[in-house]
């Protein structure tokens, strides 16, 4: 599984900046990506790599927890947009949760928000069951966050 924790506490440099950690979830089939920092282009190769890689495992629910993501640019935005069409390839989902307000902001500005199912954290992503991925996003719970 991929894990990179650049540029988090304790780190220098551009590439201490952001982080990734891939963990399995509490059921087969459900992968949690959690993302730390600043997505741009300098740092979103580790992101492709995880979500390519829960893809590629078979996973059928990968679940971003942006909750410590500070910042994400168009770059980000396009890796995250790119993966849920592989992963729709595969029957699998790519859900977004604990969305931050500037993070949030620029998925409502961009109209990407539409097309991922998103939660107001990880836990509550992890209490609702898989829906079928050709049915679109899942309603948006109400977060407060946009």
């Amino acid at each position: 599984m991929v894990s990179a924790r650049d540029g988090l506490p304790g780190s220098t440099g551009d590439g201490d900046r952001f982080g990734v950690t891939v963990r399995p979830g509490p059921e087969p089939g459900i992968v949690v990506v959690a993302v730390a920092g600043e997505l741009d282009h300098d740092t979103a190769e580790p992101l492709h790599a995880a979500l390519e890689e829960g893809i590629a495992a078979g996973a059928r629910r990968i679940l971003v927890d942006c909750s410590v993501l500070l910042f994400c640019d168009s770059t980000g935005l396009n890796v995250l947009l790119r993966a849920r069409l592989a992963a729709k390839e595969t029957g699998a989902r790519i859900e977004l949760a604990g969305l931050r307000p500037q993070v949030a902001r620029m998925l409502a500005i961009t109209g990407a928000g539409a097309v991922f199912p998103r939660y107001a954290s990880i836990g509550e992503a992890l209490a609702v069951p898989a829906a079928d991925p050709d049915s679109g996003p899942a309603p948006e719970p109400e977060t407060g966050r946009e």
